[in-house]
């Protein structure tokens, strides 16, 4: 690889930590090409990508990101997980590492904060965006089903009421 094609490979994984509302670093020795495919398929379906990258190169575009504190993580095989959702690559790799027990989660980066084996597990256990927009939809749209139910219901009373009263009309 020449030098510009190393500027090029850093400047992307520059925006990829800047943009990333995560980032997981992960150990991938020993995995087959369709293991790394399939993990490559299940990131994508989630919103996420996957990038392997020297990491040298990685931890000089580290350098000055909000993730800058997992450049300790770059050791041996990495392969890095990503999303702009906060949740998808945590969820991803978590499912993925269930599965494949040469795949190893070592930590990654939430914005600044920088995450442990643990945090990663945590984060994945979080609901996604699309799920909190659901339930979010939800909230608001139950005290307006509450009201129009409270609005109905006197009618719907009134209604039952004057059919009592002309069934017992019509029996006496």
């Amino acid at each position: 690889m020449d030098r510009a094609q190393k500027e090029k490979v850093v400047e992307e994984l520059g925006q990829i930590f800047e943009s990333s509302g995560v980032v997981v670093v992960s150990h991938y020795e020993g995995l087959t090409v369709a293991e790394m495919q399939d993990l490559r398929a299940r990131a994508r379906d989630a919103g996420g990508s996957v990038r392997v990258a020297k990491n040298r190169l990685a931890k000089i575009a580290l350098e000055g990101t909000p993730a800058a504190s997992i450049a300790d993580y770059l050791t041996g095989m990495t392969v890095l997980t990503y999303s702009e959702d906060p949740v998808a690559a945590a969820k991803v790799v978590e499912d993925f590492a269930k599965t494949n027990k040469k795949f190893e989660i070592i930590g990654g980066a939430m914005g600044g904060s920088a995450l442990d084996r643990a945090g990663v597990e945590a984060v994945s256990k979080l609901p996604s965006r699309e799920e909190l927009i659901a339930s979010i939809a939800g909230c608001i749209g139950a005290p307006a089903s509450n009201i129009a139910g409270a609005i109905g219901a006197p009618a719907s009373n009134i209604a039952s009421i004057l059919s009592t009263i002309e069934e017992r009309g019509e029996a006496a």
